[in-house]
């Protein structure tokens, strides 16, 4: 029966992305969670759910790696600091000041621990680009916000990643906060996993030259995405680095070779059917997962961490534009609102949702709260990013 469910959900799915391509600025992800929170009620679908064990092994390689060789490695150059600061620096300061700003608002609501209320932070900070990212370029011609916000979620999926698993293993013990252990361990975690990655990217760059037939690079791609990915994981390293960085690297090495276009055409023709399957699948399932937790008095609580998560990303995002003169030159106020309201919760956020709700089982309150806070941030911020940019213009 499930197998029937799959196909159907694909084939709602498909549906969606076709009227994405007949419709400019629609908002696929929130599309499909809601009617995912439609098809909840339908007795027919009461079997389905997704975990974090199916997001991370099954669906996000796939993901992490289309999105890395395709992304332009001259936007990666240009923007390559930003880029990093924002992943690195940008995400820890983002997560510990939300943090501490949940704890404090929440007190006449729910009693949530410090590390508690980081926890839900490190669930908000990583961010999705699906359908942003082409809505932000076809409406503003300007790719640079565009890029940033692309690259920045890339990056950020793994490095959330870390500090989410620090700061849950913490919880689950019962730990005080340790600065230098969290530093340290995220250092190891996040370093590990980029430099497996590169090595990875580049062996199977240079096995890609003995091959001269699409079917046997479309075969290496694959085992560059979920090779990378799961052998970081068994080390213990970051495997969403390992195959962002393999992915890069694959990119730098077609590159170099005047076949870039032949092996782009290759990995195209599969990457591209994958993706948009992967995308409608995981959506919808969020919605029929999501429908379980949503029912729940804390929704006041929740918008008002809805609205603390763009606060604290924009004022860290000015901070940080503001540091470097170049930076300070090139990215106006209204550029760092565009990019922070692009910054929207996905896929990311609730695998790391679904691992607190499976790891944590007498804090559904917390798991429902965050769950709505994500809610919230497909629904409005996927529907606002198209007027700010037209409003951006003006």
């Amino acid at each position: 029966m499930i197998a029937h469910q799959i196909v159907l959900l694909l084939f709602i799915g498909y549906i969606v992305f076709a009227i994405d391509k007949k419709k400019k600025y629609f908002p696929v992800p929130m599309v499909l969670v809601l009617l995912g929170i439609a098809l909840s009620f339908i007795t027919y679908f009461d079997t389905l759910n997704i975990t974090k064990e199916i997001i991370f092994n099954v669906f996000l390689p796939a993901l992490l790696f289309t999105s890395a060789y395709q992304f332009s490695l001259n936007s990666l150059k240009k923007h390559k600091w930003i880029i990093a600061t924002l992943t690195t620096l940008g995400l820890i300061v983002t997560a510990g000041l939300l943090g501490i700003a949940i704890y404090f608002v929440s007190g006449p609501f729910l009693q949530i621990s410090l590390i508690g209320a980081l926890l839900v932070a490190a669930i908000l900070t990583p961010t999705d680009p699906v359908s942003v990212v082409s809505i932000l370029k076809q409406s503003t011609g300007n790719e640079k916000i565009a890029d940033i916000v692309e690259g920045e979620s890339m990056v950020n999926d793994g490095t959330s990643i870390v500090v989410y698993s620090i700061l849950l293993t913490m919880y689950k013990s019962g730990e005080s906060f340790s600065i230098l252990h969290f530093l340290s361990e995220f250092a190891l975690v996040s370093l590990g996993g980029i430099i497996l990655g590169i090595i990875f990217g580049w062996l199977l760059g240079r096995a890609v030259y003995y091959t001269h037939h699409k079917q046997y690079q479309v075969m290496l791609s694959i085992i560059v995405a979920y090779g990378s990915f799961h052998i970081a994981e068994k080390i213990g390293v970051s495997g969403v680095l390992a195959t962002v960085t393999a992915g890069i690297m694959l990119s730098w090495e077609f590159e170099k070779t005047d076949k870039e276009d032949y092996f782009h055409d290759s990995l195209d023709g599969f990457w591209n059917i994958v993706e948009p399957s992967v995308l409608a699948l995981i959506f919808l399932l969020i919605g029929i997962d999501a429908a379980d937790y949503l029912a729940f008095p804390g929704w006041i609580l929740a918008f008002i961490i809805f609205i603390l998560s763009l606060v604290v990303r924009f004022l860290v995002l000015t901070g940080i534009t503001s540091v470097v003169p170049a930076w300070r030159k090139n990215f106006k106020t209204s550029d760092v609102g565009l990019i922070t309201w692009s910054g929207i919760k996905g896929t990311m956020s609730v695998a790391l949702l679904l691992g607190l709700a499976a790891g944590v089982d007498n804090d559904n309150i917390l798991v429902s709260l965050t769950f709505a806070a994500i809610l919230l941030s497909l629904v409005f911020q996927s529907i606002g990013v198209y007027p700010l940019t037209k409003e951006k213009e003006k």
